[in-house]
């Protein structure tokens, strides 16, 4: 429990920060997005001062990610336009094919981006033509954590020299269970600090006037560069952790005072 300085404020704030901080050595969407905390305007200030106890409360819950999202694509540089996106795609098709063959739904498929631009360099102070490159990336999520690992190397073996592996982050599917408990928490904790400062100062403690809540909330990358060229072939799996998340919830709260 966090002790704040007793203090005899008007009003009454409440504010609700959620965060997912990975544990040390863990790896780890949030529905609810950010919202970001507005204090009370200063009209509310002007009419409410120096009454109410403000408060911290804490609580956390730490929880294992059940859902990778991979960041992959492929990225090839040919003569002509023509040539480089008929090998893009003939790579990219392969590597959807290992998703699919692996458990990967469809719709937990999505692109992220397409780009294709020219290829240039200088010569003699003149810009000349190499070539043109196609890259083409999608995001996936990966339901079955334990098959990661191996998922990442079907990926890299179907796309050959043209994979891309830019990152993989980890995050919990459904998180409003664990929201709920850990403001609960939160709210407890700020409860008896605030009991025990009225008990400390001989006032009595009323009830809560004001009450807000905000989200901040994004999944924990642990970023990649994975060429199949630079591995070779052979046997492996790639090792992957996704370790624990903390949900953690911090409430400030300002109960108004009863004589």
């Amino acid at each position: 429990m966090t002790k704040g300085v007793i203090g005899l404020i008007l009003g009454v704030a409440l504010a609700v920060v959620v965060s997912f901080t990975p544990l040390a050595g863990a790896s780890s969407t949030s529905p609810h997005g950010t919202t970001p905390y507005t204090l009370p305007n200063q009209s509310w200030y002007d009419n409410h001062q120096q009454t109410g106890i403000w408060v911290t409360g804490e609580g956390s819950v730490s929880v294992v990610p059940d859902v990778a999202i991979l960041t992959l694509g492929v990225e090839a540089q040919e003569d002509t336009v023509e040539e480089a996106m008929d090998e893009a795609s003939e790579a990219m098709d392969a590597i959807i094919e290992a998703l699919l063959d692996n458990g990967v739904a469809e719709e937990d498929i999505q692109t992220r981006w397409f780009t294709i631009y020219p290829v240039r360099d200088w010569i003699n102070g003149h810009a000349v033509l190499l070539g043109y490159e196609v890259s083409n990336t999608v995001t996936v999520k990966i339901r079955d954590m334990d098959n990661v690992g191996h998922i990442i190397d079907e990926v890299a073996e179907a796309g050959g020299d043209l994979t891309r592996i830019s990152g993989v982050s980890f995050t919990i599917d459904d998180p409003d269970p664990y929201y709920d408990q850990a403001r609960e928490e939160a709210i407890l904790d700020a409860m008896a600090e605030a009991q025990q400062m009225a008990s400390l100062t001989g006032v009595g403690l009323g009830p809560p006037i004001y009450i807000s809540e905000g989200y901040n909330y994004a999944p924990y990358p642990v970023y990649m560069d994975y060429s199949y060229a630079a591995y070779g072939e052979g046997n492996y799996t790639t090792p992957i952790s996704p370790g624990q998340t903390e949900v953690s919830v911090t409430v400030q709260i300002v109960f108004s005072i009863e004589y």
